[in-house]
């Protein structure tokens, strides 16, 4: 039988010394992509930097299964983008907050709509993810009857449900698009005819706004804090990569956009 002490020197040697292993997904666009960067591939590209070590990337598509076989089995040290509280990883520190966006055309009344309880929306036909925080706000205001559902789990490498949901937008067949903001807003950035509004005010359950963390292994617990401490001596680079790819960053109650670091 392994001792206690033997068991926590096997965990520890799973963290690499000589590479930054991150694991992604080679589709994830705006997030992360094997052929075109994201920007979660630039944030490990500045940690690898910070931490003069190359940078190892494991790709694997997102969806059931990736902690389990990506991070869980060795092959890798770090998931860059984890919501807070997930079970599946240990969570660092955040080193963002963003929230949910509702995307509409420019030239359209709803331009200026910013909560789904504003009258506006009824009689309006809206693009919802099935199954994320915001289907459940569609349907307790009673706009899921002319609602359209796009896809959650999907192979991104030959499904892509946010890019669909915007074509519909500015062709018409939607009136209205609820995207996470770190997926909306980068994808609808420099479009002039597309208008993204935070969802800033919006009191009931469930929240739409979420913390972002790195997920490690649990058993990491050494690996955590340097990536904590690294991600606060970072933090300013890590804001501006999320800038200027269009994320929107809030406070930490989701109540307010973030102000611009001088």
């Amino acid at each position: 039988m392994l001792s206690a002490g033997a068991v926590s020197a096997q965990t520890a040697d799973l963290v690499s010394s000589t590479a930054f292993r991150v694991c992604a997904d080679p589709a994830n666009l705006p997030l992360s992509g094997r052929e075109t960067k994201g920007f979660e591939n630039e944030i490990a590209e500045l940690l690898a930097e910070r931490l003069d070590r190359p940078l190892e990337t494991t790709w694997f598509p997102m969806g059931p299964g990736f902690i389990r076989k990506t991070l869980r089995a060795g092959v890798c040290d770090v998931v860059i983008g984890y919501a807070q509280g997930d079970e599946l990883v240990q969570n660092t520190n955040h080193y963002y907050t963003s929230v949910y966006v509702l995307v509409t055309r420019s030239d359209d009344a709803l331009a200026k709509v910013e909560t789904l309880t504003d009258p506006a929306l009824q009689g309006r036909r809206i693009g919802i993810v099935a199954g994320t925080p915001p289907a459940s706000h569609v349907a307790q205001h009673g706009l899921m009857a002319l609602a359209k559902p796009y896809p959650l789990i999907v192979d991104r490498r030959v499904q892509d449900p946010a890019g669909d949901m915007l074509a519909d937008l500015q062709s018409g067949a939607i009136d209205a698009a609820i995207l996470w903001g770190p997926i909306g807003g980068p994808l609808a950035k420099g479009n002039p005819a597309l208008t993204v509004t935070p969802l800033l005010q919006e009191t009931a359950s469930p929240k739409l706004f979420y913390r972002i963390t790195m997920g490690v292994r649990p058993s990491d617990q050494d690996w955590k804090r340097e990536l904590n401490s690294l991600i606060r001596r970072n933090q300013a680079e890590i804001v501006a990569i999320l800038t200027k790819a269009g994320v929107p960053l809030v406070n930490d109650q989701g109540t307010a956009l973030q102000e611009a670091a001088p």
